[in-house]
């Protein structure tokens, strides 16, 4: 069992050894290779030697168990420790998403529902926003554009994971299955007669790239500027600080208007961009290569409506998974873990099958 794991091992000294010459770092993009690279492999190559040293042990508490009963439970605490290694190991081996460790960019657009759409988008914003403020994330709002009644038509927030955050644990690795659509269920605050009303917004989740990542020639763009609009301060209204970004050869158009001045806003658009070039290439390859990332959670639609917010019976549920809860209030004040946990198992298991 785990044969090819040696040959994974192999390749894990190789890399430390190539990481430790100088000069493989004068090549930005090949030392970022190589480190995402060393990064996967170590807990495989950690978990794998824990594995196999527990196997010898066993052998050795079983020598010692028919000399000695004592040791006999000795042995079934060394029997169920490699067994939670062995599960541990398998999922490791199976081809993970090469943007787990990415940080992402989120954003949330109201949809059919008018006005209480953006409400329930500004909702959705402060759940994330909580959620990451639990689980120690750090977050930016890029851009955003609010509505007449404090909602938000449109918002892009970076979300950023702390420094030490473990390979495959980054903000993609949780946040990639809230990408679709959210649908609520309650009565508005613009309903006068108390009738529950269904509204939605669309959430779409994609990794931040790297410069080095996504290069993006000048002459592929078409940049306009124009005046901004909605609430702001005293540069707001007055000035062609807006900038709109058209990426020629795909069509991708991004708008930023929430900075001050026009090169800010269009520093923050080209951020917007990178992440939608390489979540559309990732895209492609995976239509290229279907077989290789089969999962029953299909985070790629984003057209899929995934979830349902009732307000009525406080109730949450996820339609791919079959996620159900009666603690909405607490979901939306950023208690998101469990929700997105099932999707996580449900995924791991979709992937450990077809694995088999």
């Amino acid at each position: 069992m785990f044969e090819a794991v040696e040959e994974l091992i192999g390749e894990h000294a190789d890399l430390e050894k190539r990481l430790a010459d100088p000069a493989v770092h004068a090549d930005q993009r090949e030392a970022m290779r190589l480190n995402k690279r060393y990064a996967e492999l170590t807990p495989i190559v950690g978990t794998y030697r824990s594995w196999k040293r527990t196997g010898e042990d066993i052998e050795t508490a079983r020598e010692l168990a028919q000399l000695d009963a004592d040791f006999a439970d000795e042995v079934k605490d060394l029997e169920a420790r490699r067994e939670e290694l062995t599960d541990r190991l398998r999922l490791l081996l199976v081809p993970r998403d090469p943007s787990d460790d990415k940080d992402v960019i989120l954003e949330v657009k109201a949809g059919e529902g008018g006005e209480e759409s953006a409400l329930f988008a500004g909702d959705l914003l402060r759940m994330y926003l909580r959620y990451a403020e639990r689980v120690g994330w750090k977050t930016e709002i890029i851009d955003a554009n609010e509505s007449d009644l404090g909602g938000y038509k449109d918002v892009q927030v970076a979300v950023k994971a702390k420094s030490n955050a473990e390979p495959g644990q980054g903000v993609w690795a949780r946040l990639k299955y809230e990408g679709g659509v959210h649908r609520v269920q309650r009565v508005p605050a613009t309903e006068s007669q108390g009738r529950i009303h269904t509204s939605a917004a669309g959430v779409l989740v994609t990794p931040e790239a790297e410069e080095v990542e996504v290069e993006i020639s000048q002459n592929d763009l078409r940049i306009d500027v124009y005046r901004s609009s909605g609430p702001g301060g005293q540069s707001v209204n007055t000035t062609d600080s807006a900038v709109r970004i058209t990426h020629l050869p795909t069509g991708i158009v991004v708008s930023c208007q929430n900075e001050k001045s026009q090169l800010q806003n269009k520093e923050q658009a080209l951020r917007i961009l990178r992440s939608r070039l390489l979540a559309a290439a990732q895209e492609e390859a995976e239509r290229e290569a279907s077989d290789a990332r089969r999962s029953q959670v299909r985070t790629v639609d984003r057209s899929e409506r995934i979830r349902t917010y009732n307000f009525p019976e406080n109730r949450i549920s996820d339609h791919r998974v079959g996620f159900k809860a009666y603690n909405l209030d607490q979901v939306l004040d950023g208690e998101l873990d469990p929700v997105i946990q099932a999707c996580v198992d449900a995924d791991a298991a979709a992937k450990l099958a077809a694995a088999q």
